[in-house]
């Protein structure tokens, strides 16, 4: 009773907006490798920019949730049910960011021919991304939905 008293806490509508930007971000990282390995790079650069854009809405948004919870006195010490918010949502932040790190990396790299990326290299990147998403698809419905 009390997760569940806790959950009615939390705005679904960040989740669901947020799983959004997850999703268009992972299509475009997707199509931006299918570009990449069709020797495309301008467009594989345009479509990894989109994917890059998708994170940092998600955390600018993040950003805002998390914001409002402190403003209501929601943190990590508030009762069980928000410690393993604060927790699991700010791993998956942190992943986040990573990924976003990662992504920057071969944004700058596809702009410099003199140093190609090796398509594991690029792939990998898309596989991180991914991962991200997967991540979000498992605590969105279990901390937003579920509980």
């Amino acid at each position: 009773e009390a997760f569940h008293a806790s959950r009615l806490l939390l705005n679904p509508t960040f989740g669901v907006i947020n799983t959004i930007f997850l999703l268009t971000s992972g299509y475009f990282m997707a199509s931006s490798v299918d570009q990449f390995k069709r020797g495309d790079h301008p467009r594989a650069r345009r479509f990894l920019a989109i994917t890059m854009l998708g994170g940092v809405l998600f955390l600018a948004l993040k950003a805002v949730e998390y914001h409002e919870k402190i403003q209501h006195g929601l943190d990590l010490r508030y009762d069980t049910f928000f410690t393993y918010y604060w927790l699991l949502t700010s791993f998956h932040v942190m992943h986040v960011l990573v990924g976003l790190v990662i992504l920057t990396y071969l944004f700058v790299r596809l702009k410099n021919p003199d140093k190609p990326i090796k398509t594991e290299d690029y792939e990998a990147g898309g596989v991180f991304w991914h991962m991200c998403d997967l991540i979000w698809l498992i605590l969105f419905p279990v901390i937003y939905l579920l509980v």
